[in-house]
């Protein structure tokens, strides 16, 4: 019978030290994982995550503004429904242009505006996220269908 409590104790401990690493890892992955949501998204929400998330889309004509002496940049994402102001300092990517795909990753300021952490500049038809890619061809194809009436 002793040896019998020995092995019980014995899977009981190895199954709660695997329960604890398990909890372990998955709390990790919660608090490092980056979240991405279509300008369209954060417009609907009036709840939007207070941490760190992507917004991708295009960089609107004629939103992007450069403060002078400074490498701070405004402007605004959109996905051809609705826009998010973006406020970013640092250096841009080469390929960074209005018109162009972008994905931004950062956090909403209680003003509403997008603090960027990292601008990351499309580089071909194949890098901008699925979701944006969606949003903006299911946005084109609600405007076609609206001249079409």
């Amino acid at each position: 019978m002793k040896k019998r409590h020995q092995r019980l104790f014995l899977v009981l401990g190895v199954l709660a030290g695997v329960s604890v690493a398990t909890a372990l890892v998955l709390n990790a992955f919660r608090d490092n994982m980056t979240f991405f949501i279509t300008p369209s998204e954060v417009q609907a929400k009036s709840e939007v995550p207070d941490r760190h998330f992507r917004i991708g889309g295009l960089v609107e004509e004629g939103s992007v503004e450069r403060v002078e002496d400074s490498t701070k940049v405004t402007f605004r994402v959109t996905d051809t429904e609705s826009s998010v102001p973006v406020s970013f300092e640092g250096i841009l990517p080469d390929l960074f242009s209005e018109g162009q795909g972008v994905v931004v990753e950062g956090r909403i300021s209680p003003e509403g505006v997008f603090q960027a952490d990292n601008v990351m500049a499309r580089h071909d038809a194949e890098y901008m996220p699925t979701a944006a890619k969606e949003a903006i061809e299911q946005a084109e194809g609600s405007a076609e269908d609206i001249g079409d009436y």
